[in-house]
């Protein structure tokens, strides 16, 4: 009977350590979202280049090394396409990158997903979607949505409003601005697209931007880009504005709400909480 005791009580004592540590889940340098533009406003070339961009970075050397050199040496990654505001897909779940074989494995399975684009551009319900898969699985010492796109906000929710509200959830949000083509003559399209998303998209602590004005720049970019969300070290010979904190300025320089305005007035701001 005392034999049975002391077994108990040793199993009670193991219990909760399992059950935190179950809670935790798994410990990674990084939880990141990749949240990818496949609006009609993007050529199917424009989507084939920026597919391709995520696959080669994600499997490069100097990529798998900023990972390895990280604290714990392994991040946690999920690959997400959006478009308007209740066009939102998780084409890769979450998945742990810690060496050559996991990357590969994640990018073979990209390479497998079929192209496809859809209607308008809601980049505030493309962050909200994205903030809602943190917390699942594993447990980051920084929490980050990498946003591309090549337009404003023009559908669902409000832009400055989500971005400060997702922000003050300790989430960073850094921006792939891609501005590959002339604005036509539309109050939605804005030539300075990148300092759109520095003034209204991007947020937090460490955030910024790496603009994308032609297409031999796609592969370059982002694999500079993730080389900065993974391990903070900054390519010397790519420009990248200062650190991004909210709020951004007092004062902003262009407006914030110039694609939702547009909406509004088209379509009676139906779309809009």
């Amino acid at each position: 009977m005392i034999r049975y005791l002391r077994s108990l009580l040793f199993a009670a004592m193991l219990l909760p350590a399992t059950v935190v540590h179950a809670a935790d889940g798994e410990q990674v340098d990084v939880e990141l979202v990749l949240a990818v533009d496949i609006s009609y406003s993007m050529d199917a070339d424009e989507l084939a280049l920026q597919r391709e961009g995520y696959i080669t970075a994600l499997a490069s050397e100097q990529f798998l090394d900023a990972v390895r050199r990280g604290p714990i040496g392994k991040i946690a990654v999920v690959y997400v396409e959006w478009a308007g505001s209740s066009e939102q897909q998780v084409v890769i779940p979450w998945q742990v990158i810690d060496g050559p074989a996991s990357a590969d494995e994640f990018a073979h399975k990209l390479r497998q997903v079929p192209i496809r684009r859809a209607y308008r551009t809601s980049i505030a319900n493309a962050l909200k979607f994205s903030a809602a898969l943190f917390g699942s699985n594993y447990k980051g010492l920084r929490r980050v949505i990498d946003v591309s796109g090549d337009g404003t906000n023009n559908q669902g929710d409000l832009i400055m409003p989500t971005r400060d509200d997702i922000v003050r959830k300790g989430i960073t949000i850094n921006g792939l601005p891609i501005m590959l083509k002339a604005p036509v003559a539309s109050m939605i399209d804005l030539p300075e697209l990148d300092v759109y998303y520095q003034d209204c998209v991007i947020g937090g602590p460490g955030a910024f931007l790496v603009p994308v004005r032609e297409r031999y720049q796609f592969a370059d970019a982002i694999r500079n880009k993730l080389l900065l969300e993974v391990a903070g070290v900054r390519p010397q010979h790519i420009p990248l504005p200062q650190d991004h904190v909210i709020p951004a300025q007092d004062k902003p320089r262009v407006s914030c709400t110039v694609g939702e305005q547009m909406w509004q007035r088209r379509w009676g701001g139906e779309s809009y909480q």
